[in-house]
């Protein structure tokens, strides 16, 4: 007997629903217990699944830390270029630069990955790849400025969420953060020697 479109389709629907559940448990327990201390188990217990139906969805581990990074990368995109468009100072390009980086790094929850880096290759190329976009990001935000490679990598080195966190834990707001990194930075940079 030919099965019906319909009840293939609905089938799709719900596997594809199963596998978002599974990624959003993922993406909560990784925010909560960080990825490494995160089990199978744990995850088929918070999408209110079968253990077998996150093997089915992820045969291993590192298949839903890959999931969880897409859905992430996903919803919450890198900076880019764009938004120095029509930014003339390098002032307000570094303010700029700042708020993205530190939103972005927040939102992905990059400061809770990070300590697994030593852990999983894929979390580090994760952390790598990251870290390499801030210098690119960075870079070109200098770009129209001539500014020495290393003074660059330091820039970019302080807009990592970590920097951010320690000015929070100080009382600083995020925003407030971002403004006193690329002032910080401005101020570096068009110092005179």
């Amino acid at each position: 007997m030919k099965r019906r479109p319909y009840q293939l389709k609905r089938r799709a629907e719900n596997a594809e629903e199963t596998r978002r559940r599974l990624v959003r448990a993922t993406f909560a327990l990784h925010g909560e217990q960080g990825i490494a201390a995160t089990t199978m188990t744990q995850i088929a217990e918070r999408a209110g699944v079968g253990i077998g139906t996150v093997y089915h969805h992820f045969p291993t581990l590192d298949d839903t830390v890959v999931a969880c990074g897409q859905m992430v990368m996903a919803a919450y995109p890198p900076p880019t270029e764009a938004i120095f468009a029509g930014v003339p100072t390098m002032k307000e390009r570094l303010v700029r630069l700042a708020h993205a980086l530190f939103d972005h790094q927040d939102r992905v929850g990059l400061d809770m990955v990070r300590p697994d880096r030593d852990r999983s290759p894929i979390v580090r190329k994760f952390v790598d790849e990251d870290q390499e976009h801030r210098v690119e990001l960075t870079r070109a935000a200098l770009a129209p400025f001539a500014i020495d490679r290393d003074l660059i990598r330091m820039a970019a080195a302080l807009l990592d969420i970590g920097v951010c966190r320690a000015l929070q834990g100080v009382g600083l707001t995020l925003d407030q953060a971002a403004e006193t990194i690329a002032e910080l930075i401005h101020a570096r940079l068009t110092r005179k020697d």
